[in-house]
């Protein structure tokens, strides 16, 4: 059954609202998510409860079934791959492809998408740093740590991000924090926890917490 944008889009924010763990999704926490009134959220959740693509009782949370969640992950792969391809291959900026990719990853065909795959070479990764499931559905979220978890004196690689607003991903293009990057904590401001940092060993540079909460990194 072939299921619409919308039913696709609700079932990839309840992924990424439950987490690794799964937990319920309130209804509130989707009208916020999706900037829906309420009532709309609960329409939306009886049809895909309906379909057996969630577990959904009224006044209590969400919880994506088995088929549920196979149909998120797709979406997901298809949207993180189609992100590859507009940065790799049509040059654009990580900070342009949000948008565009949440079109292509309602294009239903199957063939395309390993086609789009294969032509890649199977990357692991989007241009954000978030692992891309494999054919299979198989998604393993990496360990990572966020930066303000690192202490002085220690060093990191840059490994993504948790905010994809282009205004976000923009800021750090004019700072030089990019995917890959090392990043040294060289001080942090007891009163605002904002932190001095050299990335790869150039000019030292302030970020705000709010940089930092956003920055996913992994110790060398």
């Amino acid at each position: 059954m072939q299921n619409s944008f919308t039913e696709e889009n609700y079932l990839k924010i309840i992924h990424a609202l439950s987490g690794r763990d799964g937990v319920e999704v309130s209804t509130n926490a989707l009208a916020e998510s999706t900037s829906t009134r309420a009532a709309s959220v609960t329409d939306m959740l009886r049809k895909l409860a309906e379909k057996g693509l969630i577990h959904y009782k009224k006044y209590q949370g969400v919880t994506l079934t088995e088929s549920g969640e196979k149909v998120a992950i797709k979406v997901i792969r298809k949207h993180r791959l189609w992100e590859v391809f507009l940065v790799e291959k049509l040059g654009f900026g990580w900070d342009e492809v949000h948008d565009i990719a949440e079109e292509l990853e309602h294009i239903p065909s199957e063939v395309l998408v390993e086609k789009l795959d294969a032509f890649l070479g199977h990357p692991k990764f989007d241009p954000h740093g978030d692992p891309i499931p494999d054919a299979k559905g198989n998604l393993t979220e990496p360990d990572y740590l966020i930066l303000t978890d690192v202490h002085v004196g220690e060093k990191v690689l840059m490994m993504g991000v948790l905010d994809h607003a282009p205004s976000f991903l923009q800021h750090l293009d004019r700072s030089g924090i990019t995917l890959g990057a090392v990043i040294e904590v060289k001080e942090i401001n007891e009163y605002d926890k904002s932190a001095s940092v050299q990335i790869n060993g150039g000019p030292t540079l302030f970020i705000s917490l709010e940089v930092s909460k956003n920055l996913l990194v992994q110790r060398r």
